[in-house]
């Protein structure tokens, strides 16, 4: 289905802007990353209460939205939207963490493994997403991940083990919220997957929550801002694409990590073979958009 642009200009599809979406979720995610880095020298704040903050803050936007709208909640496959919510506030905390714990541009890096553990899920569990091409792209992908990883200088810390963590973790995230598409709308989704993840995670890690300054306020906001567009995003994006492909334009965040990473935040810069990595991530993501085209 196509979409009419304003004037006389081209038709844009909604899996273009499904694309576009997606693209820019990864964007706000890194922006994110940015920000705890940036607030390290200045506050003391867990990795926890940054979540914390995020669901929070996610949680009052949509309820504020749905209240606007009159709009209610259409619950149907509550395992569905539980699942969604226990994944993604799994891998928001270990991505957080391993951005605590080491590099922005490896935590990043890390967390974009999971295009690989969706294609793998995907196979056994969406039979109708079964595609071997799609499949091996990821696989092309993922090639130029481990390449930008670096492996013989990779140390096995606590960081790696907490970014592949999230990889895994938002892997199933991603593939439950392209399932409960098929039944909820974002607004349930979300709902869900912001109020019982702050429950979660007020439960599980309130000895992390205080009342902030006005310093910290403005890094837990700006964070969580970041976060909860991304989210939004991502959500209203993978509405129109598929959890493999939505995947693969994610992994462009890697791109703006080793971009960015050592300008923003003195992350150190990627060798030749990490360069090859972020071209052959290219090159998956423009073979999956001419393939869908």
């Amino acid at each position: 289905m196509n979409i009419q642009l304003p004037g006389h200009g081209p038709k844009v599809s909604r899996q273009t802007i499904g694309w576009f979406a997606v693209f820019g979720s990864a964007f706000f995610f890194y922006l994110a990353t940015l920000i705890i880095r940036w607030a390290e020298p200045h506050v003391t704040i867990e990795s926890a209460y940054f979540v914390f903050a995020r669901l929070l803050l996610g949680f009052i936007v949509v309820s504020s939205t749905m209240i606007l709208q009159k709009q209610r909640l259409q619950p149907k496959r509550y395992h569905y939207l539980i699942g969604r919510t226990v994944a993604n506030t799994v891998a928001v905390f270990c991505f957080y963490k391993a951005v605590e714990t080491g590099s922005v541009a490896e935590a990043n890096i890390l967390n974009m493994t999971y295009p690989l553990f969706v294609a793998v899920f995907s196979w056994f569990f969406l039979r109708g997403q079964r595609d071997r091409l799609s499949l091996l792209i990821v696989a092309v992908a993922f090639a130029g991940v481990w390449l930008v990883l670096a492996p013989g200088d990779m140390k096995p810390g606590g960081e790696s083990l907490w970014g592949l963590s999230s990889g895994i973790s938002a892997a199933v995230a991603i593939i439950y919220l392209n399932i409960s598409r098929r039944y909820h709308d974002s607004q349930t989704i979300l709902f869900f997957m912001f109020g019982l993840g702050t429950c979660l995670m007020l439960i599980f890690f309130h000895d992390a929550i205080f009342v902030p300054n006005l310093e910290e306020l403005f890094f837990l906001l700006s964070c969580s801002a970041a976060g909860v567009l991304g989210q939004y995003l991502i959500t209203y994006g993978f509405l129109y694409v598929t959890a493999v492909e939505g995947s693969i334009i994610s992994s462009s965040r890697i791109l703006l990590a080793a971009l960015l990473g050592p300008i923003l935040v003195a992350d150190p810069s990627l060798a030749i073979s990490g360069w090859c990595g972020a071209l052959l991530i290219f090159s998956a993501n423009a073979a999956l958009a001419l393939r869908k085209a």
